[in-house]
Parts: C-alpha cells; sequence; structure tokens
C-alpha cells in the first residue's frame, strides 16, 4: 500500500513539473534591415567612425552618425574625454560633436572594407 501511494505521489509530481514547461518559442525570421544593420556593425569601429566624416561637418546628422556607432550616455559633470568612447558622456550636443571630430580626425585612414 505505502508503495503504491508513493508510486502515485511520484507520478502525479512528474506530471506537475512538465505542466510548469513553457513550450519552445517559435523561431522568428529577423528582418532584412536587420541583417543590414548586423553586417554593418561588423566593421571596426574606427571604420564606422570615420565613415561619419563623410557627412558635412557641423550638422546634426553628424552626430546621430556619431551617437548611432557610441550611444550617448551624458553625465552632469563629465571630465575631459581621453578617448573617443568616452565623448559619449558630454552633454552638450556641439561639445560633443567636437569631441568625436577631434578624435577621429586624428585616427589613421583604415581601409574600408
Amino acid at each position: 500500500m505505502r508503495v503504491m501511494l508513493a508510486l502515485v505521489a511520484f507520478l502525479y509530481s512528474t506530471a506537475a513539473l512538465a505542466q510548469e514547461a513553457s513550450p519552445p518559442a517559435k523561431a522568428i525570421k529577423p528582418p532584412a534591415q536587420t541583417k543590414q544593420k548586423a553586417t554593418e556593425k561588423k566593421q571596426p569601429m574606427a571604420v564606422r567612425l570615420q565613415e561619419c566624416l563623410d557627412i558635412e561637418d557641423g550638422t546634426k546628422e553628424r552626430l546621430n552618425c556619431y551617437d548611432a556607432v557610441i550611444p550617448p550616455a551624458p553625465k552632469p559633470k563629465a571630465g575631459a574625454a581621453k578617448g573617443v568612447a568616452d565623448c559619449k558622456f558630454t552633454k552638450e550636443e556641439d561639445e560633443r560633436l567636437t569631441c568625436y571630430n577631434g578624435f577621429v580626425e586624428s585616427i589613421p585612414k583604415l581601409p574600408r572594407s
């Protein structure tokens, strides 16, 4: 009798555990645009930043290009930037654009692939 009770309890517990597991998620194909962005991201950051130099200087479009490569994360009291990645902490857009331009223009030209 005890064995039968233990067997029933065991079967109910395994059935309960099996019901909690979520069904596997369906594979969703990424849109073609996502694939295009994935290929762009394979380029080194320096090349992507240098591509922003093709946009007219001092424009919002160039800043948007830089921000697409290095997303901004402004800090209230950003210190002096020691590298191009530190420019993202600058709060003022004009100062951030100037910061990016200063570093990106000094990067040696890399071959574009």
